[in-house]
């Protein structure tokens, strides 16, 4: 028989073994719960990681389209204030430079704008750098005026092409050129905007950008020179236009003085030199009682008439000095019109367009890229002596073949009245881009937008310095 207190340690063990060897059903649901609540945990956490991260990107993404309309805003800032510039500075035709107002990193709100300009005397300098104005449109070749000689001149151009194009535009045109392959037929009439020439035949990007694809003025490391050379090649959209426009009327729409007309002319040489000097000047010039130009005075005989087709021509007939002829060219014309349409103006125009222009005027292209070649240098190194068409006798001299050829045509012009503006806006902490180009006119005396189109397609139009100058900015 099992004494009690054995007995008593056998069940205690028994039932010990019993707790060992049977399963706790309820510490295993408890063990469940908490993995289920894991992977909960951890799905919700991956969800907010998830949320936080999109939340993240939206943000970056909304202050980058608020950055986009910011510049797109500064844009129209930045016209508001070329306007200005042009109506306070601009007057009588004198051309813009970029020390009269800002021209860099405009600041506009949190925006910068850069006005986008060319440097004319880049290939007689072999300078590839930026340049920040005004560009003058007539400083370029007017599509609705350039004979097809000077239009074949310009970089990658050829005379089939210059034919193509004068074709186009012409109102009794006779080229069949197979437009009706296309789909459409010649225009037959003047060209309402550069971008135009992409539907003339044989007019490729090529021609219409040259070398420079981003239309900045410089050859940027990304792109391949035509030539060879360090500086870019520009193509028609740089050197044509056609919007040149000079008015033949003051800013209060009293008209200019008609070089042509003996009782304007002698009124203004009467007020300018005094009456004896100008009985003088008119006699060199041709206004004679009776006789031909210049002849002897018969008495009772008609007033001789000269026909002066350009002031060049007027100032050299006149016997003027420089000088003179400055202090009365703002107030002289050749004309009853208007306007005058297509003049190249001599101060602004770079050695491409004139070679071109002289050409077209009939000079050999060797001399037209000499005599072009000589003034871009001759301006570059007398910049305060270019007030009228006189500095071209100063710089190349009364014999130069392109002095006489030119003196027959009504081509030139040192007055400015249509202004290119390339505006490039970054928008705030360097987030936002936009390029939107301009063309101004003053020419009846208030500032007009004629033309606007957007370039920011073009891409980057600013460089590697400005890029760093805006990260810089950033950083600190």
């Amino acid at each position: 028989m099992v004494s009690p207190i054995l007995s008593r340690e056998i069940r205690t063990r028994a039932r010990i073994g019993r707790l060992w060897a049977a399963p706790d059903f309820r510490a295993g649901s408890r063990a469940s719960v908490l993995v289920v609540v894991l992977w909960i945990t951890a799905g919700l956490t991956a969800l907010v990681l998830y949320f936080a991260a999109s939340m993240g990107l939206e943000l970056r993404a909304s202050a980058n389209r608020a950055a986009d309309v910011a510049a797109g805003q500064a844009i129209e800032g930045a016209a508001r204030y070329v306007g200005w510039a042009l109506a306070q500075f601009a007057t009588n035709g004198m051309m813009t430079t970029n020390s009269q107002f800002v021209c860099q990193a405009l600041p506009i709100g949190e925006s910068r704008v850069w006005i986008l300009g060319r440097n004319p005397a880049a290939a007689e300098s072999g300078l590839n750098q930026l340049v920040f104005n005004l560009q003058d449109e007539s400083g370029k070749l007017n599509l609705n005026r350039a004979n097809s000689n000077a239009l074949s001149m310009l970089p990658g151009m050829s005379t089939e092409l210059a034919a193509a194009i004068v074709d186009w535009r012409s109102t009794n045109g006779t080229l069949e050129l197979g437009y009706s392959s296309l789909g459409y037929e010649a225009k037959r009439s003047p060209f309402e905007t550069v971008d135009e020439l992409r539907w003339v035949q044989g007019i490729t990007l090529d021609h219409l950008f040259g070398d420079d694809r981003n239309q900045n003025g410089i050859l940027d490391p990304d792109e391949r020179s035509l030539t060879g050379s360090l500086f870019s090649t520009p193509g028609l959209l740089d050197t044509t236009t056609v919007f040149s426009r000079e008015p033949n009327f003051h800013a209060d729409g009293t008209l200019l003085t008609n070089a042509n007309t003996r009782a304007q002319i002698q009124g203004l040489l009467e007020s300018s030199f005094g009456t004896g000097r100008s009985r003088e000047i008119l006699t060199r010039l041709g206004f004679t009682q009776g006789g031909g130009p210049g002849g002897g005075g018969g008495g009772g005989g008609a007033a001789a008439t000269p026909n002066f087709p350009s002031l060049l021509r007027f100032y050299l007939t006149s016997g003027l000095s420089q000088d003179d002829f400055e202090r009365i060219a703002p107030e002289l014309c050749v004309t009853t019109n208007t306007y005058s349409y297509g003049r190249v103006n001599l101060n602004t125009a770079n050695a491409t367009v004139l070679t071109a222009l002289f050409v077209g005027a009939g000079l050999a292209q060797e001399a037209a890229e000499g005599a072009a070649s000589t003034l871009v240098r001759y301006r570059e190194q007398n910049t305060t002596s270019l007030n009228s068409i006189a500095w071209m006798v100063a710089a190349l001299g009364r014999d130069h073949p392109a002095v006489t050829t030119l003196a027959g045509r009504d081509l030139l012009t040192t007055r400015s009245f249509q202004y290119g503006a390339d505006l490039v806006a970054v928008g705030p902490l360097g987030r936002g881009y936009r390029r939107v180009k301009f063309i101004f006119d003053i020419s009846d005396g208030v500032p007009k937008i004629l033309y606007r189109q957007d370039l920011s397609r073009l891409g980057w139009a600013l460089g590697d310095r400005v890029r760093e100058e805006i990260a810089q900015q950033i950083d600190r």
